[in-house]
């Protein structure tokens, strides 16, 4: 079975002091973000390596079974490999086929990473001349992963240099508690500010006094230290 085959070459990169460190850079415990998740100890690039390998012959069903393991980095790889099928897809059927998969298993999409390497890559680029409403519904859905996603994957748009429903998402998502919105909405409103610097400066002189300072951190990194500071003091109108 291909998906023994996939486990088997993956235990083949097993770093036990990475499988030691990774649970807590993930936050697993019983308080954490990550609670439950099961680390082997591979580093992301053998992952690839192996998904790039293996996503032509994987069926659909076989991802399953990898996506809904305990273990992240099957499901890392489950996911990289399913990127590859939706990105070498040219048939919409296909496509649709594969969004609609990645759609009903949100459930296992359930770490940053595995958000943030997948979601601009299929949803953002299926919805990019569709209706977007999904991703308004997943960022008032009132689940961590499913917002994360919803601004992530405005990624796709903001290379594109579509900011409108970045700026809109990025507004619900304003009073969220958790920092990993907080650093993926920063993230994200800088990434608009690369190719308009104006659009993001409009955002934030409408609403820095509100941002939570890790979510305003992130959204100015990149800008000129004077600004940067005016902003971090309040001072910025």
């Amino acid at each position: 079975m291909l998906v023994e085959h996939i486990k088997e070459e993956l235990s083949q990169y097993i770093e036990p002091e990475k499988a030691e460190f990774l649970p807590r850079f993930f936050q697993s415990s019983t308080n954490g973000y990550g609670a439950g998740d099961h680390f082997l100890g591979v580093r992301v690039p053998n992952q690839r390596k192996i998904a790039k390998k293996y996503y032509s012959q994987i069926s659909l069903d076989e991802l399953q079974t990898l996506l809904q393991s305990p273990v992240h980095e099957y499901r890392l790889t489950a996911i990289i490999m399913l990127v590859h099928k939706y990105e070498k897809s040219k048939c919409e059927e296909e496509r649709q086929q594969y969004v609609a998969f990645y759609l009903e298993h949100l459930d296992y999409v359930n770490n940053w990473d595995l958000v943030d390497i997948s979601a601009d890559k299929i949803l953002g680029h299926y919805l990019y001349q569709k209706d977007r409403q999904l991703l308004y519904d997943l960022a008032y859905s009132n689940d961590l992963w499913r917002q994360r996603i919803a601004i992530m994957s405005t990624f796709y748009f903001i290379k594109k240099r579509d900011f409108t429903d970045t700026l809109k998402i990025a507004e619900i998502l304003l009073r969220h508690t958790h920092h990993l919105i907080h650093k993926a909405v920063g993230w994200m409103l800088r990434e608009v500010g690369k190719r308009d610097l104006q659009a993001e400066l409009e955002f934030l002189r409408q609403h820095y006094h509100e941002m939570p300072r890790t979510m305003l951190r992130y959204a100015i990194e990149k800008f000129e230290p004077d600004l940067r500071q005016r902003f971090l003091l309040g001072e910025e109108c």
